[in-house]
């Protein structure tokens, strides 16, 4: 979680005047207490009216709140049509953190703006609830793509058959039906298309540094992906 994303968390727990303590927010934010108490002295340092100590706990007063988000009625439709296609259509972890985004979205709105959310009519039917192994090997290889870790996966071509596979995974595709995931094989020495409903095991290995001639940018100099 990036720092910005855990500093608004904390702002989010804290409100209402509730005390928690240092532990309870490490927790919810899977850090140490310590980078919540670096946290927390940031945004004391930045005007934040928080109250309390180290060892004791926090809480911030009623009465401060942040700047309210402002979106024109496109931008809510935009947002809340992507949030709803993600949470049909993609990973187990995209769909939660997209409701999430939606709760929060709805949250920090002027009062007069929160009715246009649930007012969008942009609707999409769930197409791959009933393949739920897609999901978890969508999250894995879309955060083994950011991490640059290797994969080992079992995977079965267009005919059936089965073959184990090292690869170097480098993001994902949507292209309406299915999810595709682009990595540099090892076992072939290039780069490689897998779909995601093929897969039949993931497994991670360990991190590798991107190569000359096998990174992202060379995937999309040669044009491979519009064939």
């Amino acid at each position: 979680m990036r720092r910005a994303d855990r500093l608004f968390q904390i702002l989010q727990y804290l409100r209402g005047g509730r005390l928690t303590t240092a532990a309870q927010l490490a927790e919810k934010l899977e850090v140490t207490p310590r980078t919540i108490y670096r946290d927390v002295a940031h945004l004391i340092g930045s005007g934040v009216p928080i109250e309390g100590e180290a060892g004791v706990g926090y809480l911030m007063r009623d009465g401060y709140d942040l700047p309210p988000l402002m979106f024109t009625q496109e931008e809510i439709v935009a947002l809340v049509s992507g949030a709803r296609i993600l949470q049909s259509w993609g990973g187990t972890r995209m769909a939660a953190a997209a409701q999430e985004a939606l709760v929060k979205i709805d949250a920090v709105l002027p009062q007069e703006a929160r009715p246009q959310v649930g007012q969008v009519n942009v609707h999409v039917m769930d197409g791959i609830a009933q393949h739920g192994h897609w999901r978890d090997y969508l999250d894995r290889f879309e955060a083994a793509s950011e991490a640059k870790i290797r994969l080992r996966m079992g995977y079965a071509d267009e005919v059936g058959q089965q073959t184990n596979r090292v690869v170097r995974p480098l993001g994902v595709w949507f292209w309406g039906k299915v999810w595709t995931a682009v990595g540099w094989c090892e076992l072939r020495d290039g780069f490689r298309m897998f779909r995601l409903d093929r897969i039949s095991a993931l497994e991670e290995l360990d991190r590798f540094r991107p190569l000359k001639g096998q990174t992202l940018k060379d995937f999309y100099e040669l044009g491979a992906y519009r064939r």
